[in-house]
């Protein structure tokens, strides 16, 4: 098998992971509410619990880098990917509240170094052929996503808590075993530039560029959160919204960043990662923006539709320039720039209620569109994302 057929069923294979890892994520979400009576939790208990997954992610990452360096992209990648089968009906089947703490801390480690392993797994694939394959890649996460979330809350009526894990798990189980041998495998690395330092995997690199990568991935993150968080109470409160309506405000912008995922490798092939970068930080800050001034719940409901196919694409654009750093191994800056932007949307939930209720939403979707635009202006310092080099077929 030549190097560029390698690639294409490579390519298919991340993309399964991808799609395995978002249905997982997607069939947690409804076994979430039910913690609550299942252990006799308040909802403080939950959102620490909630805290505990997250920073069991964010933790984990720090440590990916190393890994991936030691044993190779596909191999930590095969390993997690495995890991992650029982950890939801582990979380489910807990019996009681320490045992779920401990479970949900090992869910969110497992999610979060198979994270950075298949999006240093995506990079290897994009250089391979040559082109961008990132932004769809996270676009079968966000169907996983909704195929899980979508699909468990009626498993769980008919089988259960425990019957729907249990199948989400097998479900996942079935794609990742069907694309782990054609996972890509490592090397074919472009070769180093003369005089350049050997690339490194601190679990914290020295390097300011790659710091100032996170920063943006943290500012193109946050905002997400804050449509997931927030959207819905800013429209109950503040616009007049019934529940129902204003549970289409992330519907519609989760749904208008999976399309324009889809279609953002096309965009970026054509247009380049910086011109992609810059229109996509300018259209997500005016879709915030029209929805912090819009006078009626559904004008700032179509901001934030417009809002998401801004976003779509930011992250991908900033996990493959990280992957491209120069000087560090793939997997190092991957995981630095994702923990970085991971922890937005850990921390956006509390900080942003925190300031919402004293200047209110509107000034705060704002706030967070001006973070868009910045990341905006900063989006030359993405243009290592098309450093990538085709192979001969």
């Amino acid at each position: 098998m030549s190097d560029l057929s390698a690639a294409r069923r490579g390519r298919w294979a991340v993309a399964a992971m991808f799609l395995a890892n978002g249905f997982i994520m997607g069939a947690w979400a409804p076994q979430i509410p039910l913690l609550l009576p299942r252990h006799g939790i308040s909802e403080g208990t939950l959102g620490l619990l909630i805290l505990v997954l997250g920073l069991g992610a964010v933790g984990a990452m720090l440590f990916a880098g190393r890994l991936i360096a030691r044993f190779g992209v596909r191999n930590v990648l095969r390993v997690f990917s495995l890991s992650m089968i029982p950890a939801l009906p582990a979380v489910v089947l807990a019996p009681d509240l320490a045992t779920l703490a401990l479970t949900m801390a090992v869910l969110g480690a497992l999610i979060g170094c198979m994270d950075v392993a298949m999006n240093a797994n995506a990079v290897e694939v994009e250089r391979h052929l040559g082109r961008a394959i990132m932004s769809s890649s996270h676009g079968f996460w966000s169907l996983g996503g909704f195929f899980g979330g979508s699909l468990g809350g009626w498993i769980i009526a008919h089988w259960g808590a425990a019957g729907q894990s249990l199948w989400a798990s097998a479900v996942a189980g079935v794609i990742v075993l069907l694309a782990m041998p054609f996972l890509m495998a490592d090397g074919a690395r472009p070769a180093p530039v003369p005089g350049e330092a050997p690339a490194r995997t601190a679990l914290l690199p020295r390097d300011a560029a790659l710091w100032m990568l996170g920063v943006m991935a943290l500012f193109s993150m946050v905002p997400e959160g804050s449509v997931l968080d927030w959207a819905a109470l800013y429209l109950q409160q503040e616009l007049g919204s019934d529940v129902a309506t204003s549970g289409l405000a992330f519907a519609l912008f989760s749904g208008a960043m999976a399309v324009m995922r889809f279609a953002g490798d096309g965009v970026r092939n054509r247009f380049g990662a910086v011109a992609t970068l810059r229109w996509s930080g300018m259209v997500a800050a005016a879709g915030l923006m029209g929805a912090a001034m819009a006078p009626t719940d559904a004008l700032a409901i179509g901001c934030f539709a417009f809002a998401g196919l801004g976003v779509a694409n930011m992250v991908p654009i900033l996990f493959s320039a990280a992957g491209n750093h120069p000087g560090l191994a793939p997997g190092a800056g991957i995981a630095a720039v994702t923990m970085m932007g991971y922890s937005g949307i850990l921390v956006a939930p509390s900080t942003i209620g925190f300031v919402a209720e004293h200047v209110g939403f509107r000034v705060t979707y704002a706030a967070l569109a001006l973070c868009l635009v910045a990341v905006a202006a900063l989006a030359p310092r993405a243009a290592v994302a098309d450093g990538i080099r085709p192979l001969a077929a």
